[in-house]
């Protein structure tokens, strides 16, 4: 009797690291907030034969992960719609969707098409939309009660209580807020570096003016709680996030209009689980996952009713930020041209490195 069940556990056993030994890994390179471990423990309960495992990212980082590994390394990216085609033309670190494997008829039409259209090289389409919202000013009402743009970051009267995130996003929002558009320019690098070198001393200007700069969204949700910093650059998720801590903290759509953003779903060149890749794609597209999603990221869903599926506060965040005018005043960020990000990366350099004034 002890005999059989020694060797019926030993089976057992066995079987049981034959299946871990199986168990296929979906390497996911993504935002915070973008895999919470609700969904995570959720997915693999109804697949157990994948693994998730998650590193965490921003657009730059993701882009230069997989350039170096030529595409290696990672089963699905979720970088932004316009940091697609430049990295692909350039490094080819992307491979072509299948779209019959994904419900896009799940997904709200028009964030398809303008994904589609931003991603689409020689024929192939290689991002869709996961997630979208935008950039721009988060105030503090009680602080700060007349800010209304991007310009409001630098002003003498607010020295000492703003921030903003040394990224790109202030360099474009700057130069908005200074009257240029940067999109115009994209076809024009003399012009845009023109446009850079100004944008450049107003923000090396802007230092002394500037409290601290913000790496990710719980330093500036912290800030802000705080009352250290009145107003900020900022993705409207973050301010969504904490409007029900503090409800004077609102997201204020600049008066130039607030950049707008898609984080997609794009699957690298090297990666080794496409099938668990598309698994996840439609399983966030899930209604019920979707409210967990969008609970945890504070955006909106690429789903016609992505704005319904957000919690109460969050909707009411939303709705406190927007109204019809400031949706039609959108910018779209737009397709960056091969070459454009190393004269960016150049300029916030030289920022980063210059005195306070």
């Amino acid at each position: 009797m002890t005999s059989l069940l020694r060797t019926l556990l030993a089976g057992s056993a066995i079987l049981v690291m034959a299946g871990q030994a199986n168990a296929e890994t979906l390497r996911l390179l993504t935002w915070g907030g973008y895999a919470p471990e609700e969904l995570i423990k959720k997915f693999e309960a109804e697949n157990p034969d994948i693994d998730v495992e998650v590193t965490l990212s921003n657009n730059e980082e993701m882009i230069a992960k997989l350039r170096a590994t030529g595409g290696t390394g990672f089963d699905l990216a979720q970088p932004s719609h316009d940091r697609v085609y430049a990295a692909q033309v350039e490094y080819n670190i992307y491979k072509p969707l299948d779209l019959s494997k994904i419900n896009v008829d799940k997904m709200t039409p028009k964030l398809v098409e303008g994904v589609k259209a931003n991603t689409t090289i020689d024929g192939e389409v290689y991002s869709v939309p996961h997630q979208w919202g935008t950039s721009g000013i988060m105030v503090n009402k009680t602080l700060a009660p007349d800010a209304t743009g991007w310009a409001d970051l630098c002003d003498e009267k607010y020295k000492g209580r703003t921030s903003m995130r040394l990224r790109r996003t202030i360099l474009l929002g700057t130069a908005f807020g200074m009257g240029m558009n940067p999109f115009d320019l994209y076809g024009d690098k003399a012009a845009y570096q023109d446009m850079l070198d100004k944008v450049t001393e107003k923000l090396i200007a802007c230092k002394s003016i500037v409290k601290t700069y913000w790496t990710g969204g719980d330093d500036l949700s912290a800030l802000m709680l705080s009352g250290e910093v009145a107003l900020s650059e900022t993705w409207d998720s973050t301010a969504f996030k904490i409007y029900a801590e503090n409800p004077d903290i609102v997201f204020v759509p600049p008066e130039t209009g607030a950049l707008a953003w898609i984080d997609t779903f794009t699957i690298p060149r090297g990666g080794q689980a496409d099938d668990a890749a598309y698994k996840w794609i439609n399983f966030v597209l899930e209604p019920e996952n979707v409210k967990i999603m969008s609970a945890s990221t504070g955006a909106i869903a690429a789903v016609p009713n992505g704005i319904e599926l957000l919690p109460e506060d969050k909707r009411a965040a939303v709705e406190a930020a927007f109204d019809e005018k400031d949706i039609e005043n959108l910018k779209f960020f737009a397709n960056i041209p091969p070459g454009l990000e190393d004269m960016e990366g150049i300029a916030l350099e030289r920022i980063q490195a210059a005195s306070s004034q």
